[in-house]
């Protein structure tokens, strides 16, 4: 089966293409780096021919609310567009846990007009919602970092790795369309503060931790729960813990 992942150089995208390669699929890493451009067409319809599943996981490269809101919906358009053209019978995009209840964020408002344009379109689709990976929880503390204070939300975050959520994409890619959202989250949760204040110890960082509850998530004041699953996601396999260990030795 051909199958596209778009952004498929990046961290997940790469790590999905390897797992459908593995079991057997033809599959086509599309990014604007191979000469495929969703932002302005380029490349799509030659890529798209034959595809029977599309895989969605490029990401705006600003988290500007206008930047981020331009860059969704025209990739979004182009790429529905050109999927309809091409007959594709499966849309499968990532998106994050908690993005319905992170209206204030600017960033998290494009996410959801990039998913309503998603429901609106005539193929049917996928929508993963994932929490945030591991290999993103110290971009989290250099964004909360003022000189050696770092204010963090004291909220729950239920972290899982980017190999979870790419097996998780493998699997729902050469499944049925679920013409809906599905959840994928780490296997234990933690307070953010709680979490950078491990991860901190962990490289040997002094940098003190402060548990701010006005402390802004990409430009949101976040709830106890924000950013947590609801019943019965899948849980990834990976404990933090031990990714936290790995990443250390492989550093």
């Amino acid at each position: 089966m051909k199958i596209v992942v778009i952004g498929g150089t990046g961290l997940i995208g790469s790590k999905t293409v390897q797992g459908l390669r593995d079991r057997g699929h033809d599959v086509v890493a599309a990014a604007p780096s191979s000469g495929v451009n969703t932002l302005t067409g380029e490349g799509l319809a030659d890529a798209l021919a034959g595809a029977e599943v599309v895989i969605d996981v490029a990401n705006s490269p600003s988290f500007e609310a206008k930047e981020a809101l331009a860059f969704f919906e025209t990739a979004g358009r182009n790429l529905l567009a050109a999927e309809a053209a091409a007959n594709v019978r499966h849309h499968l995009a990532l998106s994050v846990v908690g993005t319905d209840r992170l209206s204030d964020s600017g960033y998290f408002r494009a996410k959801q007009a990039q998913e309503k344009l998603i429901r609106k379109a005539p193929i049917p689709f996928t929508i993963l919602h994932s929490t945030q990976f591991f290999e993103f929880i110290r971009s989290i503390i250099n964004a909360g970092a003022d000189g050696e204070v770092v204010r963090l939300s004291p909220a729950f975050i239920q972290p899982v790795a980017s190999d979870d959520v790419a097996n998780a994409l493998v699997d729902l890619a050469l499944g049925r369309p679920l013409n809906g959202m599905i959840e994928i989250a780490g296997p234990k949760r933690y307070e953010i503060d709680v979490l950078a204040r491990e991860v901190l110890a962990a490289d040997g960082d002094n940098r003190k931790v402060i548990a701010d509850p006005n402390a802004q998530y990409f430009g949101a004041t976040l709830q106890a729960e924000t950013l947590t699953p609801g019943d019965h996601p899948r849980l990834g396999a990976t404990h933090f813990e031990t990714w936290l260990r790995t990443s250390l030795v492989r550093a």
